[in-house]
This record gives C-alpha cells, sequence and structure tokens, in this order.
C-alpha cells in the first residue's frame, strides 16, 4: 500500500523530537532531533531480521512502525499517530517541509493530540492484554555464557552453583544450542545431552524449566526443509543466520499447524513450562500461504497455536518478536537487541547485539511494563570481560522487567556475584 499524507505539525526550531517505535523487539526505538539521522540497518540482511523488510526508511524521513509521536518543541501538546489496533500495524513517516513535518502512512492511523506514551500504550492494550501482571520470578540463562555448544551438564553445574550462592534463580533456560537444526526442535544435537533430563532433574531441585525455540523459522539444513518444502511460506526469506538461509513455516497448512502444536505438547509433556520464542518477526513476513491470511493474522494464528501445544499456564515469552501484533498473545516481550560483551555494536547499526544498542531501545520501550505484557531488558551479564559491567547493572536495576543471569556462574569475581545477586528480583507488578 502506497503512503498518503495524513497530518501535519507546526514545530519550534531546534526543538521538535520525534518519537520512532521500531517494528520488532531488535529494531531501534527512540526520540530524534530534526536533522538527526537516526539507526538505519547496515545492510539487506539485517533489514530482514532486524527491521520492517517490506519498508525500508528513504532519506531523511523518520520512520515509526505502529506508532511515531512528535513533540513539536515550544510547550506545544505531543502528537501521535499509530495503528488503530493490534491488527493493522502501518508504517508512519514524518518528512520536514518549510517549518512543518508532514506525516504520512500506508495503512489507517489513530491521531491523538496531547496524549503521553503511557496514556496510549494503556488505551492500545484495551481489549487485549490482561488487567494485571504477576510478578515473575528470576531465572538463570545459558545463552551469554555457553552459546551454541551447551550441554546438560553445563545447566546442572549452574543449578548447583546458584544455590551454594543463593542467587535465587526458579527458572533455567536452555537457549540456542541443544537442538540438531533450526527447526528440528525435537532432535538433540550431539553432545548436548538429553532437554527431558535437564527438565527432570530441574524438577526434583524444586526449579522450572524454559527452552528456547524459533518457531517460525526453518533452516535449510533442517529435515522439516528436506522433508517437507509443501509446509513453507513460499517466496518468504528470513534472512541468513547460523551459516544459512531461513524458510518461513506456514503455520496455516494443516500438517504444518500440527506440528507446531505437537513439538510444544511434547515440550511441555517433559514438563517444560517456559517457552522463549525467538525470531519470531519471520512469522509476520509477507508470502503464499496455504492459506490466504495477511501476515499479521498469520503470525497472530501460529502464536495461538504455540499457546494450544504449550498450554495455558505455560509463559510464553517473545523475542526478535513484531511488538504491536503480539499484544495479548505473550506474557513476557524482550524490548531491546541483544546485549553482548561489548559496548558498541560490530556494526554500527545498535539494532545487533551491544550493550549501547540494549541500553537505548530498551529504556525507550520501559513504558510497555506491566501494560501490555512484563518488559524482558535482556540478561544480566557482569563477568570480567564484560565492557561497562557497571552500567550495564544501572540499566538492568532501573528497569521494572525480568531478571535473568547468564553468566556462567564460576566465572563471576566478587562483585559480579554480589551484584548478580542483589539484581536478581522478582519483576515489578506496577507499570513503570
Amino acid at each position: 500500500m502506497s503512503f498518503a499524507d495524513v497530518g501535519e505539525v507546526v514545530h519550534q526550531p531546534g526543538e521538535a523530537r520525534v518519537f520512532e517505535h521500531g517494528w520488532q523487539s531488535w529494531s531501534p526505538t527512540g526520540a530524534y532531533r530534526l536533522g538527526e539521522t537516526p539507526p538505519r540497518p547496515a545492510d539487506g540482511n539485517i533489514q530482514i531480521l532486524c527491521y520492517r523488510p517490506e519498508t525500508p526508511v528513504p532519506a531523511d524521513v523518520f520512520q515509526g512502525e505502529g506508532l511515531l509521536a512528535i513533540d513539536p518543541g515550544g510547550g506545544a501538546p505531543m502528537e501521535l499517530w499509530s495503528a488503530p489496533n493490534p491488527l493493522e500495524v502501518p508504517s508512519i513517516r514524518a518528512r520536514e517541509e518549510g517549518g512543518r513535518l508532514i506525516v504520512s502512512a500506508n495503512g489507517p492511523v489513530r491521531h491523538q493530540v496531547g496524549a503521553s506514551l503511557e496514556e496510549w500504550a494503556d488505551g492500545m492494550a484495551e481489549g487485549y492484554a490482561p488487567a494485571a501482571f504477576p510478578a515473575v520470578p528470576p531465572m538463570w540463562c545459558t545463552w551469554y555464557g555457553y552459546w551454541d555448544k551447551v550441554t546438560e551438564q553445563d545447566v546442572l553445574d549452574n543449578l548447583r552453583l546458584s544455590e551454594r550462592y543463593a542467587l535465587g534463580a526458579d527458572m533455567f533456560l536452555v537457549d540456542d544450542g541443544y537442538e540438531a537444526e533450526i527447526g528440528d526442535w525435537l532432535d538433540p544435537r550431539p553432545g548436548f545431552g538429553s532437554l527431558r533430563g535437564v527438565a527432570e532433574a530441574l524438577r526434583e531441585a524444586g526449579k522450572r524449566t524454559g527452552v528456547w525455540t524459533a518457531p517460525f523459522l526453518v533452516g535449510h539444513r533442517s529435515q522439516i526443509f528436506r522433508e517437507h518444502p509443501d509446509w513453507l511460506v513460499g517466496g518468504a526469506h528470513a534472512g541468513r543466520m547460523w551459516d544459512q538461509d531461513l524458510a518461513v513455516l506456514d503455520v496455516t497448512h494443516p500438517d504444518a499447524a500440527a506440528h507446531l502444536v505437537d513439538v510444544f505438547r511434547i515440550f511441555s509433556a517433559y514438563g517444560i513450562s517456559h517457552f522463549k520464542l525467538d525470531y519470531l518477526y519471520a512469522g509476520a513476513l509477507a508470502g503464499s500461504r496455504h492459506e490466504d491470511l495477511d501476515p499479521i493474522a498469520a503470525y497472530r494464528r501460529g502464536l495461538e497455536l504455540i499457546r494450544e501445544g504449550a498450554g495455558p499456564d505455560a509463559t510464553l515469552h517473545g523475542c526478535g518478536a513484531p511488538m504491536l501484533p503480539s499484544l495479548g498473545l505473550v506474557d513476557i516481550m524482550r524490548v531491546s537487541p541483544d546485549i553482548a560483551l561489548s559496548l558498541q555494536p560490530r556494526s554500527g547499526d545498535i539494532s545487533q547485539p551491544s550493550q549501547l544498542g540494549a541500553r537505548l531501545t530498551g529504556a525507550a520501550r520501559e513504558f510497555l511494563h506491566a501494560r501490555w505484557w512484563v518488559n524482558d531488558p535482556d540478561c544480566i551479564i557482569l563477568r570480567l570481560e564484560v565492557e561497562a559491567r557497571q552500567e550495564w547493572a544501572a540499566h538492568i536495576e532501573d528497569t521494572g522487567g525480568l531478571r535473568g543471569s547468564s553468566d556462567p556462574i564460576e566465572t563471576l569475581d566478587d562483585w559480579g556475584l554480589e551484584t548478580t545477586r542483589r539484581l536478581m528480583v522478582p519483576t515489578r507488578t506496577d507499570p513503570s
């Protein structure tokens, strides 16, 4: 759909700021002055992985996905243009012309004058998000310590150390690396061990088990890709990661849908109750589906199928996920790109893993916590090799969201151990 002008704002020279809300968890989000260049993708693959693929941003234009807000300066009220609901999410642009900001969109929008971001979020949540959010206990995660070489023994070793040092982790999340291939979630990677064995050991210790998947991705090396080409969204390319191209599972295909439900039903039977659902952007990519559903409707159906398999009491934890389309369907949501050991992203693009990107976008989305879901600002990593670790600890302390350590506990020095213990508290139940 082409862009049409929907409004304009007269701004105060040198004072106006434009708030861009990014499409998904990793998309940069923040407020920028006129003349600043907001973060943009470093290359075409990152455009797919971390931005909205179908609407790259022209030069000298601001763009929000489902929300763009303008503070004109000079004491004038803020003006917001947004999606009318989570099912229709237009791209919204602002361009400067002769002292005015001209706003355009490629779909229906709602215009509000004088509303804060918090008030807007409250209004959008009505009829979708729950009325209250329970406190979520802290967790421990394998990813930032063991990456894709994690083993069953690594989890059990850190269970023991968490108990010894009283870190208070209630759930242990087995992240990427346990699976044979992207899409083959029930087949273990040789050398990992047993996911069922991990869940049994954690249950005996009185802990919960979490597992990572990228449920809408199908790697080209996977058994699913080889044996079920009819289960894939035609023409959809989800980018390249794990040294392979990525296809998209068509959740509107009856057999693919049944498979998706079965995967999460089997995980639930293992005793797993927390599901980190990553790279979810793939489910909302355009393409040819078995059933003629628009991408957002197909994406929401996919989350509903996961809920069906996981069960009503399971925790669904979104990541790399389209923000507005996920409203009402996940319990926890990553609101920033990944943290990393380094302060700056290697590509200069803050959608990529870095402490800077995680801090900037996480802080800009703090207003969503306990309004749409429980925010996930990403993990506590405080070992000596983490740059600016004091600043990262301060950022985590300022958020109300999920707390989860992801250091190998034996690598923490006295400061790291003490600070991790202090930060490992349940989530705040009130909006920030």
